[in-house]
């Protein structure tokens, strides 16, 4: 999601460190007005941001479209289970497209280069994105606990599956349609920026933020955001997934002992019971692995964020998490959702025979036309490497 500016309520000034300010001595008034680099970093600085976003905007293009186009063209694939991963794949591309580019654009640029249209429409997809994109990790939590905690259940069916999905979106919709109507682009008084310290070269100081009536609603906007699209969702995830570990847990445990038996017993069965409960294990881990990801990744922007509403910093501390902890922070939520793919792709078979399946009718794979076993060997290589970002 993109943090707006943060602004007084008396004057409305940007949060930043000015480069000078000048007094113009009128017959009557006096005037300040207040400087501000056009650019926020130093070059280096700024290659640093964009060297990160531009790989984690990479790893998301890359893995996300790899699952739906494994899911689409698989007939075999379109369970329960993986239309809750294509949608999460769609609301995971939108976040790259719509999040990582803009957030980046306005962490290195002072003030905001783009038209009211643009404003309004940005922050509303970026909060639909993330919005549909949380929502559908709540979808497939629940879908596995229903079908792992109770399997004498009448499991959900395709058109459950859409619906859910179709009321996945209407909810992120809804949600995000006051920042839609508050979002706006203001020019601020007397401040302007200074490009490459040239001040011949000034530009009038705009920027984007949620200009409620009551100051106060930012506050509580803030606050609703962060229980339904964090506290509610991370909440629901943790008793989903800590609900399907116990039950896998237990289940293990008491086949334990029939499976000793089994073992002494039946010798040709000593390798079949044992693998079960392997997967059962990974399963564990893998659950445990999407919920702690999804707290840690998400966890400090919507500290700051509270924390620029409700702790009454002062100005420098802003300027602080403005300049160099918030672009960290939208970084790290970001990354969620390029590793997502890894999560759900890496951990399940279908989706690496699915890799394959479209590695031979796409010319970028490493596959070559008479080796046909290359295209599982480069999948498990990558997804190897890139299972080294998750832990």
């Amino acid at each position: 999601m993109e943090i707006l500016d943060n602004m007084d309520e008396e004057g409305k000034e940007l949060v930043g460190s000015a480069l000078m300010n000048i007094s113009l001595d009128g017959t009557s008034n006096v005037t300040n007005i207040t400087f501000f680099p056009y650019y926020q970093h130093s070059l280096y600085v700024a290659a640093s941001y964009i060297l990160v976003y531009f790989f984690i905007f990479l790893l998301c293009m890359v893995g996300n479209i790899l699952v739906c186009l494994i899911v689409l063209e698989n007939r075999r694939m379109r369970t329960v289970t993986n239309l809750f991963i294509l949608n999460l794949a769609i609301s995971d591309l939108l976040v790259g497209i719509f999040c990582i580019p803009t957030t980046l654009v306005d962490n290195l640029i002072t003030g905001w280069p783009f038209s009211n249209t643009v404003c309004k429409m940005s922050g509303f997809v970026q909060g639909v994105s993330v919005s549909a994109s949380v929502f559908t990790l709540v979808a497939i939590a629940v879908e596995r606990f229903r079908c792992i905690v109770y399997p004498l259940q009448p499991k959900p069916t395709i058109l459950v599956a859409k619906a859910a999905i179709v009321l996945i979106w209407v909810l992120a919709v809804v949600i995000m349609c006051p920042a839609a109507v508050a979002l706006t682009v203001e020019k601020v008084p007397f401040h302007y920026m200074v490009h490459n310290d040239d001040f011949n070269h000034t530009f009038p100081l705009y920027t984007c933020y949620e200009n409620f009536d009551n100051p106060q609603m930012r506050k509580v906007y803030t606050a609703v955001l962060f229980a339904h699209i964090y506290l509610v969702p991370l909440t629901v995830i943790t008793l989903m997934y800590g609900s399907i570990g116990v039950k896998l847990c237990s289940s293990v445990v008491a086949n334990r002992e029939p499976q000793l038996a089994n073992a002494v017993q039946v010798g040709g069965r000593r390798g079949g019971q044992p693998m079960i409960s392997q997967k059962k294990i990974k399963v564990i881990k893998m659950l445990i692995l999407v919920a702690l990801l999804f707290m840690l990744s998400w966890l400090p922007l919507w500290t700051l964020m509270m924390m620029t509403d409700y702790a009454g910093l002062d100005r420098d501390q802003l300027d602080l998490l403005t300049s160099y902890i918030f672009p960290f922070a939208h970084w790290l939520a970001f990354s969620n959702s390029s590793v997502n793919p890894i999560i759900y792709g890496y951990y399940n078979e279908n989706f690496r025979r699915g890799f394959q399946a479209v590695c031979k009718s796409r010319p970028f794979c490493c596959l070559g036309q008479n080796e046909p076993n290359k295209a599982i060997i480069c999948f498990i290589i990558v997804s190897r490497k890139r299972q080294l970002l998750i832990f």
